[in-house]
């Protein structure tokens, strides 16, 4: 994200924080940010450019998550929320396409356009930028592009931040996906004391940048960004023994642990709701009461659920221990066979949304003990 001369970045005054929001407001964007929800920070529609909450931390520990007050009353203290991405990209719930009866009784089927608004979030974290990489290999592969997740990926804006205070949740350095944003981003920014150390990652990030006339960031304050970046990544206490661990998991499928954990699961997927790259969805026909109509919907779904693993006559996934060991295999190993890379960015919402505090680098670290390949 920075580079070592002077002219590569661009230094954003903290008092011109919102001319960003409102340069972007003003290209057409409708401007997302960390709103305060229900006790925890969420992405919301800004309703002017000054709306960015300050001083908000986030305490967060195995199924615990508080906000707290950050002394230092900054903009990005916070590591993360319940929200990622996802939700701008792939909707929780979407129509795909409705059929209705014509004059004669026929039956008539239309494609349902997606909303699709320009959208920039702001306040966008390394390891959401690595998941939604991972949404665009499923969704976007050359060939076999899902119409709707592409049309709202295609206006998506987005500007990143730096996790100065990562939570005690997060264990994105052990799997090379933060804190510092490297890519895939519009804007990158690294909060210090008196603003922020700004860089582009594409054409229309540039073209924000130019707009905003901003002075070149100083060698030393594209440094103490650098630091900031290498001090939070050391910060973290949580890790994965390895970034492939294929091997390891898929020839321990009758390990003891699987059972440990399955006593503890409530198998109720909070974990694959708060993921940023768990892409399981369901689809169903919800008819209109007249009968004259009806909707094909698409809805986010959990390999927790019963119904997701029923084939026709049975149930491949019967008990809450196939079912978490289905969703750890297949996110930590055979994303392997499918990205050529583990389906876990590190983010850590998993451990802290997690009713009884199932620690996902706990239960790795117990079923690989004695190998770390």
């Amino acid at each position: 994200m920075f580079s070592s001369q002077p002219d590569y970045a661009r230094f954003l005054p903290l008092a011109q924080l919102h001319a960003l929001v409102a340069q972007l407001m003003q290209l057409g964007y409708r401007c997302l940010g960390p709103m305060v929800e229900n006790g925890a920070i969420v992405m919301r529609e800004l309703d002017a450019p000054d709306g960015l909450p300050r001083g908000l931390q986030a305490e967060q520990a195995a199924g615990r998550y508080r906000l707290t007050r950050d002394p230092l009353d900054r903009y990005f203290a916070w590591a993360n929320g319940p929200q990622a991405i996802k939700p701008q990209a792939f909707a929780p719930k979407e129509s795909l396409w409705r059929v209705e009866r014509d004059d004669a009784g026929a039956l008539q089927f239309a494609a349902v356009e997606p909303v699709a608004p320009a959208q920039a979030i702001v306040g966008v974290r390394a390891c959401d930028l690595a998941a939604l990489a991972l949404q665009d290999a499923h969704f976007m592969p050359e060939g076999r592009r899902d119409a709707h997740y592409a049309k709202r990926r295609e206006r998506l804006f987005l500007v990143a931040v730096q996790c100065a205070e990562p939570g005690a949740t997060c264990f994105c350095a052990s799997t090379g996906d933060g804190p510092t944003p490297t890519a895939g981003y519009d804007l990158a920014l690294a909060e210090l004391a008196e603003g922020f150390v700004a860089v582009a990652g594409s054409a229309k990030g540039e073209a924000v940048l130019r707009a905003l006339d901003l002075s070149p960031a100083t060698p030393q304050q594209i440094d103490a960004a650098r630091q900031q970046g290498q001090a939070a990544a050391a910060a973290q206490t949580r890790t994965l023994p390895g970034r492939n661990l294929r091997e390891a998991l898929m020839s321990r499928l009758e390990h003891p642990r699987w059972d440990e954990v399955a006593a503890r699961c409530l198998a109720c997927g909070n974990c694959t709701a708060v993921c940023p790259t768990c892409f399981c969805h369901a689809e169903a026909d919800e008819p209109a009461l007249d009968g004259q109509s009806s909707r094909h919907e698409r809805v986010w779904d959990s390999c927790f659920g019963e119904s997701h693993g029923y084939l026709h006559g049975f149930n491949v996934r019967p008990d809450i221990r196939s079912r978490y060991r289905q969703w750890l295999t297949h996110k930590l190993a055979t994303w392997h066979d499918q990205f050529g890379r583990s389906g876990c960015v590190g983010c850590g919402r998993c451990i802290a949304w997690c009713p009884t505090g199932i620690d996902l680098t706990e239960e790795v670290a117990a079923l690989t003990a004695g190998d770390l390949r």
